[in-house]
């Protein structure tokens, strides 16, 4: 008796008959679909995108086409410019070191986690203090000039931003920022326009903006005319290299 109800449970129990469905359903779906080894055991793999249907299962994982982006690697070799004479034929553009770009960027990501509008020579010098590795940023901090005291002399000097204003992706450069990196690309004329611009023609263009929050950040700190040719000597010098 307790036997023909426990077949009436397993035959009336919903739960009981969605595990008894899908066991069925299992036994009709290819070995390869559970295996997890199979690169194609989701179609729609949040990583990879949609798989293209058209593709065998027996297809290379290399020759898996998605809907991803693309990405292109390319090397960056200028940075923006405002003076119309610096806009020549490729072969004739300054070229900026690959530390001289990072500085760059990473004083743009800056003045956005400031939620600032633009960026601006406080950024660019921040930005050149975060990536951290070059002659110039050592040369900075063995002056006591840190990423933390230039943080915090720019929001004493500019304020801080509204928490619920959202900086654009790519911050404009303020029009001293702009005049600073085509002071840079001028400091490395002067030096014969041997080699690549750097962050301490950077630094040396953000020293050039008097008007500047950078200039006057840096002045706060502690740097000089002195330090600045300092520098400047060093930068000019034949194979100088800012790491």
């Amino acid at each position: 008796m307790a036997s023909h109800s426990s077949c009436n449970f397993a035959l009336t129990n919903p739960i009981i008959s969605q595990i008894d469905s899908f066991s069925k359903q299992r036994l009709s779906v290819p070995l390869y679909f559970f295996s997890t080894r199979n690169p194609l055991k989701a179609l729609t793999n949040p990583w990879l995108g949609v798989v293209d249907s058209s593709l065998s299962l027996t297809s290379p994982v290399s020759a898996i086409r998605t809907n991803r982006r693309r990405i292109h690697k390319s090397v960056i070799s200028s940075l923006p410019t405002a003076n119309p004479d610096l806009v020549v034929s490729d072969a004739q553009k300054p070229k900026w070191s690959w530390r001289a770009i990072k500085s760059f960027a990473m004083g743009e990501l800056e003045a956005r986690k400031l939620k600032y509008p633009s960026t601006g020579t406080e950024a660019l010098l921040m930005g050149i203090l975060i990536e951290g590795t070059s002659f110039t940023s050592k040369f900075l901090r063995a002056n006591k000039i840190t990423l933390y005291k230039v943080r915090e002399e720019t929001v004493k000097l500019l304020g801080k931003a509204d928490m619920y204003f959202f900086s654009p992706e790519h911050p404009p450069l303020t029009e001293d920022a702009q005049r600073a990196l085509d002071s840079a690309v001028d400091q490395n004329r002067k030096a014969g326009a041997i080699g690549e611009v750097m962050p301490a023609h950077i630094l040396l263009g953000i020293w050039s903006e008097v008007e500047s929050p950078g200039h006057k950040i840096l002045a706060t700190l502690g740097f000089t005319d002195e330090k600045s040719k300092e520098l400047e000597s060093f930068a000019s010098e034949s194979g100088f290299l800012d790491e």
